[in-house]
């Protein structure tokens, strides 16, 4: 057996600042459509080749955290001596009529339990009784293990791009990994890596590493000040309280929708922005409008965390494979701007300013501004110190690219791929996007009790983008 190891910093911030109302898991949903030569017991096939297939289970599905008074509290990985696949694979059915809503429905369930420290901390659900005949998988797996992006870019490393391939390994086992070709699938960006890491390295940076080490007492005066203003930069001192920004309940509510692609990059195209500008747009205009709804819009615009990449030669950023630099602005939403128009300016404008404060900064500096600003967000729940520490964002929004071709899994086409994340007290919305296959997935995660009627944010979302379109004579 493995010998213990001890758990770095990160991961044991994200152990340790579990609680009941807090769980610390990632989650992924996956909808695929079954292959034409699918026989009436396809689910339970695929369910019983994907345990048969983990025979061999990868280490990092294997292994638990536990501490003791020989390890003086310290907190270690330990491999499981007792591992039961069965415990972590299951076979689940909607009830009738199953529409997608019983299936969100079923996900937010799945999605409110935290994992047990006595097994590893993963679960996967193979799930059936969808009315249209599609299948779906949700998964799980604790923030401790592994981020979010990077659970799901495991999950579509396992599959192929071939709808006739077979008897192929579930993502947990260790013959599953491959590695795509370059001339089916694009390769992850380096800001797409990056984007997978930055709450752990700026948590690890909160952790050990100041400003004044950073080399960067000019550039932190420099934000801070404008931070005083309330202006946009990499760091936000004044954010308004609104209703997500209040305790949580350890109940969850999902909701998952995507919209193709091409429309949002014409929308962009024809204002002049980014993609990433127009997804904020719509969650803009979206939260707006959700707020309305409940009586609880605040007078100043609410502020999101978003990750970015920033290309090395546009950032003067030193690189040595000329990738890219990943660092993290505080967008605001222009929920207090009633145009469209105006609040996809407004958002252009943050995150404009945003990339251009960081471009000032070395590597090393944008990590500790990113700590700095992250910092109570990230340590607050760790030290248990929720209502002293004030959120520096309202929620955070990131968009991730992925693959941008058709991927399948024993002949079932994945037609969907939705990710689920973490509300934390004083932040109970997380929205996460992904691309995939000329779609964009928006993943909203919320607190069940603190954020009612999470559903209705994909109608406004809807409506916002519709608005955009109008507005830029689409």
């Amino acid at each position: 057996m493995p010998k213990p190891r001890p758990i770095d910093p990160p991961s044991a911030a994200f152990l340790l600042s579990e609680s009941k109302n807090q769980p610390m898991h990632v989650g992924g949903l996956q909808l695929y459509e079954k292959p034409e030569d699918a026989g009436p017991d396809f689910v339970r096939e695929l369910y019983e080749q994907a345990i048969a297939s983990s025979e061999e289970v990868m280490p990092l599905f294997l292994k638990h955290p536990y501490r003791s008074v020989r390890t003086a509290g310290q907190l270690f990985w330990r491999q499981d001596e007792n591992f039961d696949i069965e415990h972590h694979v299951r076979h689940s059915a909607l009830p009738s009529p199953g529409r997608i809503r019983e299936l969100l429905e079923l996900c937010g369930r799945l999605h409110s339990t935290r994992l047990d420290w006595e097994r590893p901390l993963w679960e996967a659900h193979l799930i059936e009784g969808l009315a249209d005949g599609r299948v779906a998988m949700y998964t799980k797996i604790h923030h401790g293990l592994v981020d979010g992006i990077s659970a799901m870019r495991l999950m579509q490393s396992t599959m192929s791009t071939n709808p006739d391939e077979r008897d192929m390994a579930a993502p947990w086992a260790k013959r599953a990994i491959r590695k795509p070709k370059a001339e089916v699938e694009a390769p992850m960006t380096e800001a797409a890596k990056g984007l997978a890491q930055l709450p752990g390295d700026a948590l690890r940076t909160a952790l050990g590493v100041t400003a004044e080490a950073a080399g960067m007492p000019g550039a932190l005066i420099k934000t801070l000040n404008k931070g005083m203003r309330n202006e946009t930069s990499t760091l936000s001192l004044h954010t308004p309280r609104t209703m997500f920004n209040r305790n949580i309940t350890g109940a969850r509510r999902f909701a998952a929708q995507d919209w193709p692609v091409e429309r949002i990059r014409a929308v962009g195209k024809a204002t002049g922005s980014t993609i990433n500008d127009v997804v904020l747009a719509m969650c803009g205009g979206a939260i707006r409008t959700y707020l309305i709804e409940q009586d609880a819009l605040p007078d100043t615009p609410l502020v999101a965390m978003v990750p970015v990449g920033l290309k090395a030669k546009e950032s003067h950023l030193p690189s040595a494979e000329g990738g890219n630099a990943v660092g993290s602005v505080m967008a605001r939403l222009g929920t207090d701007q009633a145009d469209p128009a105006d609040r996809l300016r407004a958002v252009q404008k943050s995150m404009k300013d945003g990339k251009d404060a960081l471009k000032s900064l070395t590597p090393v500096q944008i990590l500790a501004m990113s700590a700095i600003g992250q910092a109570p967000a990230l340590l607050g729940p760790a030290l248990r110190m929720q209502g002293i520490i004030r959120s520096p964002y309202n929620l955070i929004i990131s968009n991730v690219p992925g693959p941008r071709t058709t991927h399948y899994w024993n002949g079932a086409k994945l037609v969907g791929n939705y990710p689920l994340s973490i509300p934390i007290n004083g932040m109970a919305l997380n929205i996460t996007c992904t691309s995939y296959d000329g779609s964009m997935g928006f993943g909203l995660t919320g607190c069940r009790r603190t954020v009612p009627r999470l559903q209705r944010l994909l109608t406004f979302l809807d409506d916002e983008l519709a608005a955009l379109e109008k507005a830029a004579g689409i």
